[in-house]
């Protein structure tokens, strides 16, 4: 029986969410399969993995055949990496503690550069939000400008009014004496 690693969809539209399954190659995509090994969450940055890591170097070492997605998924994992460290043990090119050592440094390595991506994309962010904030700001300030030129306008025009009204009552009051 040939044996495939793939993705079985869920989720909802437009937000798919993945399991990484051990299925027959002759079954549906979302169909029968024999083990789930993972989970793919392709909608968070960066993707969220969570591996059985034990399980799925047992089935590419027992020749399962993984998709082009999950290929990509395992060898960001590790797995394709281990199972080239334990081909070289098996060959005696290096002892076990060696191929634990490399692969660590690997982890470690992978880990390091997955951090300093998330920092990255936090100081990005951040800048982002302040610079978006700076331009409210400034938008706001320039409607406050706007705004307080308008109630001078108006004030200004009211007491230009008034001024008018008491400059007419002034001349009536002063008329009226004079025709007496």
């Amino acid at each position: 029986m040939a044996t495939r690693i793939r993705l079985q969809r869920h989720g909802r539209k437009s937000y798919a969410f993945y399991s990484i399954v051990i299925a027959d190659v002759r079954a549906p995509r979302d169909g029968k399969f024999t083990e789930k090994i993972g989970t793919y969450n392709p909608n968070t940055n960066p993707a969220t993995v969570d591996l059985k890591f034990d399980r799925a170097l047992y089935w590419v070492e027992c020749g399962a055949q993984p998709s082009d997605t999950v290929r990509n998924i395992l060898s960001r994992e590790g797995v394709y990496m281990m199972k080239h460290l334990r081909g070289g043990v098996k060959k005696g090119a290096f002892d076990e503690a060696t191929a634990e050592a490399k692969f660590s440094a690997w982890k470690a390595d992978k880990q390091k550069g997955l951090d300093a991506f998330k920092v990255k994309n936090a100081a990005e962010k951040k800048a982002a939000d302040e610079a978006r904030l700076a331009a409210e700001k400034k938008t706001n300030e320039e409607i406050a400008k706007k705004v307080a030129e308008k109630k001078a306008a108006e004030a200004a025009a009211k007491a230009e009014a008034e001024a008018a009204a008491n400059a007419e009552a002034t001349e009536g009051e002063t008329e009226t004496p004079a025709e007496a």
